[in-house]
């Protein structure tokens, strides 16, 4: 989680909202990282957990992360939830919980949907006030 809220910080230092995340390799390895770059790159799917997985999958050389532990500042959102999912990542650690977006627990439990084929080990919380200070830090700058 330490290398995901040092991630997030450079998103918040160039005006995206500051999330972060890795992707951990089973042996917990980083292998790959991603910051939210929306506003950066001007695309709506630039979010931190698609940045990781991409970057993850492309140094796998599969896009099957199975045996994966994605770490994020941010719970996923409806999207990276999916992307997570398609991933076949196992599981998924993240900090503060987002109680409008959130699709790991919050809003939706979509991670742990027993009608979809693959499900995600889910442990919120981790590191959620140093995640959740950063997040209101940033939207209080913002005012």
């Amino acid at each position: 989680m330490a290398r995901a809220l040092a991630v997030a910080g450079y998103a918040g230092d160039v005006g995206d909202v500051p999330v972060g995340a890795v992707v951990l390799g089973a042996d917990g390895r980083i292998l790959g990282e991603g910051r939210n770059r929306r506003e950066a790159d001007a695309d709506p799917t630039a979010h931190a957990e698609v940045e990781a997985l991409r970057a993850a999958a492309a140094a796998r050389g599969d896009w099957n992360l199975a045996g994966c532990t994605l770490v994020v500042t941010l719970e996923p959102c409806l999207m990276c939830a999916g992307a997570v999912l398609q991933a076949r990542v196992d599981r998924v650690v993240f900090g503060a919980w987002d109680d409008k977006a959130g699709a790991a627990g919050s809003v939706y439990d979509v991670l742990r949907d027993r009608r979809l084929p693959h499900r995600v080990e889910v442990i919120g919380g981790v590191e959620d006030a140093a995640a959740a200070a950063l997040l209101h830090a940033f939207f209080e700058a913002r005012r």
